[in-house]
């Protein structure tokens, strides 16, 4: 006996009928979240290297937060 699939069935439809994971079906990750204060230790000024960049993160005196190359 054959087992035939809608012609509209998804590729996450034939993955999951086939027991093999999809990628559409995983649950979103939440995005690392820090607070600002534990992030810039006390300090106003913050220097982050990204792909060999510098980049400054400043807390401003309203308490803004700034970031520059």
């Amino acid at each position: 006996m054959s087992t035939r699939l809608p012609a509209k069935a998804s590729k996450a439809t034939l993955a999951t009928q086939h027991g093999q994971a999809s990628a559409t079906t995983t649950a979103p990750v939440a995005p690392l979240r820090l607070d600002s204060a534990a992030l810039m230790g006390g300090q106003r000024v913050l220097e982050i290297v990204h792909l060999g960049e510098v980049y400054r993160l400043q807390t401003t005196r309203f308490g803004k937060l700034i970031l520059t190359k």
